[in-house]
């Protein structure tokens, strides 16, 4: 109890890759244009499945959104961490990491429901393609993205919330270049052990739900060996998105406090934050056919 005589931490020091020196520049450099590419491809996703009208289709609003959802994940991280990696002082103030932290958990934890979704429509469309338009109606699309975006809200007001209920008097340097749940939650004081299991759970429910869904769901409950190679192929796209981003996830979040090593985790957190928004565009379009034939019509449209 020797931190109750301490002050109470009003902002964050965001120690990133400082340890670098001068190869934080050339990471800037990186960093920046992965973050204009990736911008302008979740952005080029959504005005094709908006504008093309070959991908109305409930995949393709899921995607939409799915986009969107990536373009709120990664700009609630990377211009910060692109400010940082310029500046001398790297400092967060208490309220703006609690703000950081509540987008990311928003925007992340709506990516994986919205995962869920999506593994949900290539369920049905596999499984019983003759009723898939009855199943997935417009109606229905839409309640499944107002439930999807309003448990993202949820969790990322409780999480958020809750964690920034403890005081903060051991330490405010954050060994991370964000404002990360594992770090920050490593400094909270008092008895954190109630919250500590309920991110576990919150964790696994979130992050490996929608990727075990995908596996079990789509693929194995095919009877026949050629239809589950059929069914492998047709999610393929989905799959890879869903392993990379809540592998590397998983791996990062499903870790106790007491063992939290910041070192090994910076480059699984630069996978799943900087990597693989950047891939996911590429991955549900370079394997379809639907996407290009828009992506032909739409860059044939503005030539002409």
């Amino acid at each position: 109890m020797t931190w109750l005589n301490q002050t109470m931490v009003s902002e964050f020091i965001l120690l990133g890759f400082s340890n670098l020196g001068e190869l934080q520049f050339l990471l800037f450099i990186v960093f920046l244009l992965i973050y204009m590419l990736t911008v302008m491809g979740n952005f080029l996703i959504i005005l094709l499945t908006k504008m093309d009208v070959a991908l109305h289709s409930p995949m393709y609003f899921f995607l939409r959104n799915l986009s969107f959802a990536e373009l709120g994940f990664v700009s609630c991280i990377i211009p910060k961490m692109l400010v940082n990696l310029l500046s001398k002082e790297k400092t967060l103030s208490l309220s703006g990491c609690r703000t950081q932290m509540y987008f990311a958990f928003f925007f992340g934890a709506t990516e994986c429901f919205i995962l869920i979704v999506m593994a949900y429509n290539s369920f049905v469309a596999i499984c019983h393609p003759l009723r898939y338009t009855v199943i997935m109606n417009s109606w229905l699309c839409a309640w499944l993205l107002i439930v999807v975006w309003s448990a993202g809200l949820l969790f990322a007001i409780i999480n958020s919330t809750w964690l920034f209920t403890f005081p903060f008097y051991k330490s405010n340097v954050v060994t991370h270049f964000y404002c990360d749940f594992p770090p920050v939650f490593q400094l909270a004081c008092g008895n954190t052990s109630t919250f500590e299991l309920f991110s576990i759970v919150g964790t696994f429910i979130v992050i490996l739900f929608p990727f075990s869904l995908i596996l079990f769901s789509t693929i194995f409950r095919m009877p026949a060996t050629e239809g589950r190679w059929k069914a492998f192929s047709t999610c393929s796209s989905h799959v890879t998105a869903v392993t990379l981003f809540h592998g590397t996830a998983g791996l990062n979040y499903l870790q106790p406090k007491s063992s939290y090593s910041p070192e090994s985790k910076y480059l699984l957190s630069v996978s799943y934050i900087v990597i693989t928004p950047m891939l996911n565009p590429i991955i549900y379009s370079l394997r379809n056919r639907e996407v290009k034939g828009a992506l032909g019509r739409f860059f044939g449209r503005k030539k002409y």
